[in-house]
């Protein structure tokens, strides 16, 4: 099968700065993957490449298996969406929607028909001669997003589609912007700083930092599996817990913390020795019952109330300080001072040497 897009060897610099190192990936037609980093990653350089805006120093880059070398970004079958929009003030919804077919020559008698579509399909059947200033931000993000898709690009690409709304509009246009995809079928890269976007829009995740991918998988790998610090640190909030590991080989592998808390760990790897977990603060159990196996006595520090869920500060007797997350219902309820049972499930720990 060829791939809708492929990186082979791909470098660039902006003056002495390494804004993408050798990197090679390919996306699979169809498929909707999310670059997700911090600044300057080269998140955002990789869509310009993709579309023309810049041209790498090194490398191949191939779409639907023809080489981008030399070809215009009007050359090539990509529809853009951009985080402000970009929409013609002096243009109406219908013109805005219209303006990439216009300019690629399509039928003229099939631009009305076609618009009529791109309307339906984000939900603004009857604002068509509206202009932006009359419309809402998730309007005309709907405006935008319906210009991109209006060609039938065979790839679109989305950079920070959603950063410039409001938590809650942000939340719900996420889920018509996946419904939207889909229905088209065009492959898409979006690229954002936002964790929670980018598990919920990618079918695949690639984490960058300086310029590489430093992992790449499904968003419930990448985030319960990271292959490093950086990866679990920039996926979510984690606890980290020092100490060592049994050796490889004994019948129950068990984690020791610095401060003496032993339970047992999931793990077939060879590593032993001093190593540090990362454990998510959904994983780790707490109980005001008594104390289990494996369990630690612990004492609520705090408690954190974020939205639907709340973060419970742990200290436990150990000495170790850790985080559980746990849902916001009246039914669970912890207060600060209350004595608990802290326990993690063995399948829970992310280990890394030391």
């Amino acid at each position: 099968m060829i791939s809708a897009v492929e990186f082979q060897g791909v470098s660039k610099r902006f003056g002495e700065t390494v804004a993408l190192g050798n990197i090679s990936f390919s996306v699979n037609p169809g498929e909707t993957i999310a670059l997700l980093g911090p600044s300057g990653c080269g998140k955002t350089t990789i869509l310009r490449l993709i579309a023309g805006f810049e041209r790498p120093d090194k490398g191949s880059i191939l779409i639907d298996g023809m080489p981008m070398a030399g070809l215009k970004p009007y050359e090539r079958n990509v529809g853009l969406l951009f985080q402000h929009y970009a929409l013609f003030p002096h243009m109406t919804v219908e013109q805005n929607i219209g303006y990439g077919l216009r300019h690629r020559n399509h039928p003229p008698g099939q631009i009305p028909r076609r618009i009529a579509e791109m309307l339906e399909l984000v939900r603004l059947v009857g604002f068509g001669q509206r202009r932006p200033h009359q419309l809402s931000g998730g309007q005309q993000q709907r405006v935008a997003l319906a210009r991109a898709l209006a060609t039938h690009p065979s790839l679109v690409l989305l950079d920070e589609p959603l950063s410039a709304l409001d938590a809650k509009l942000r939340h719900e246009l996420r889920t018509e912007l996946k419904d939207v995809l889909a229905a088209v079928g065009s492959t898409a890269i979006v690229v954002t700083h936002d964790q929670e976007e980018a598990m919920s829009l990618g079918e695949r995740i690639f984490v960058m930092n300086r310029g590489t991918i430093m992992q790449s998988g499904r968003p419930d790998d990448v985030y319960w599996r990271p292959d490093s610090r950086f990866v679990a640190d920039f996926m979510g909030r984690t606890n980290w817990i020092h100490g060592s590991i049994s050796a490889a080989g004994e019948s129950s592998r068990k984690f020791r913390s610095e401060s003496g808390w032993e339970f047992p760990v999931a793990t077939t790897g060879s590593l032993s020795g001093a190593a540090e977990i990362c454990v998510r603060p959904e994983s780790v159990e707490i109980s005001s019952d008594a104390r289990s196996a494996g369990a630690v006595l612990g004492r609520v520090a705090d408690v954190v109330t974020l939205g639907a869920f709340r973060h419970v500060v742990l200290d436990l007797v150990s000495g170790d300080r850790i985080i559980s997350a746990c849902p916001n219902r009246p039914d669970i309820a912890f207060t600060r001072g209350q004595e608990v049972s802290v326990s993690i499930p063995p399948e829970a720990c992310v280990l890394f040497a030391r």
